[in-house]
């Protein structure tokens, strides 16, 4: 059986795509009983998309598979902490359990900037456990923004 640093390790692949692809590195992957439903990274800019988050691409894709629009008792392991927007479309599909590398302090719809996931008021609610290689996470999106940041002129390499 994988471990959650195992699963992480695979987001972390997923975020490297999105990076070679010039979009903001976040990766997903959605597991069910141990057996992988889907694999997502960024691409809102390819795809011209704004909801198109590694998260929200996973969710679709497994539900697509699934058949289902609710993936009951399945895990979403992502390098960063979900959005407002992902967030309520991990309740809407009633994931059991989310696991997340870096905290996000700009949009953070987990613990940074709102508690979603576990709100009481609401009529789903999902375990989460944060910092799983949150360091490899941090490091990712931080070396794509300095990258970014250098392309513009910005600050010197």
């Amino acid at each position: 059986m994988r471990t959650d640093e195992d699963y992480m390790r695979m987001a972390l692949d997923e975020a490297r795509k999105a990076f070679a692809q010039n979009e903001v590195p976040i990766g997903a992957v959605l597991v069910r009983e141990d057996r992988i439903l889907a694999k997502a990274h960024n691409r809102p800019i390819s795809a011209g998309d704004a909801s198109a988050h590694a998260e929200m691409i996973a969710i679709r894709e497994a539900c697509r598979i699934s058949g289902n629009y609710r993936l009951t008792g399945a895990r979403l392991y992502v390098t960063l902490e979900p959005c407002l927007m992902c967030a309520g479309a991990i309740l809407q599909a009633r994931l059991a359990r989310v696991v997340f590398g870096a905290r996000d302090p700009k949009a953070g719809a987990v613990f940074s900037l709102y508690r979603v996931l576990q709100d009481s008021r609401l009529n789903h609610r999902a375990e989460v456990t944060e910092g799983i290689l949150r360091e490899e996470c941090g490091e990712i999106l931080s070396r794509f923004f300095k990258e970014k940041r250098v392309e513009a002129g910005s600050i010197s390499a």
